[in-house]
């Protein structure tokens, strides 16, 4: 039995200056492949000028579950905020 393809997510950036967004999935043998896949699959009528491919199992993201402890707002972290520090009189530009 043959091992499967491993799972990639595919990025297309649809002009230039914009962000990468994602469109979607595909199994292929390795990255190039993926990229060639994703053309075929995603860009077929000129939507995009770049393509990303990231091997799914290689993306880390954060747990919904602890989004409040992660994302709490800093108000207690002043030293975070420019309002904490006093700049100089002889700055002039920062």
């Amino acid at each position: 039995m043959s091992k499967a393809w491993p799972l990639w997510e595919i990025f297309v950036r649809s002009e230039n200056g914009l962000a990468h967004k994602h469109v979607g999935s595909l199994h292929a043998a390795d990255a190039e492949m993926a990229v060639q896949n994703a053309r075929d699959l995603y860009t077929r009528r000129n939507e995009g000028v770049s393509i990303w491919v990231v091997r799914s199992s290689d993306i880390v993201a954060t747990d919904p579950a602890q989004s409040d402890a992660l994302f709490e707002p800093s108000e207690d972290k002043a030293y975070r905020h420019a309002t904490f520090y006093q700049v100089p009189e002889g700055v002039k530009h920062l």
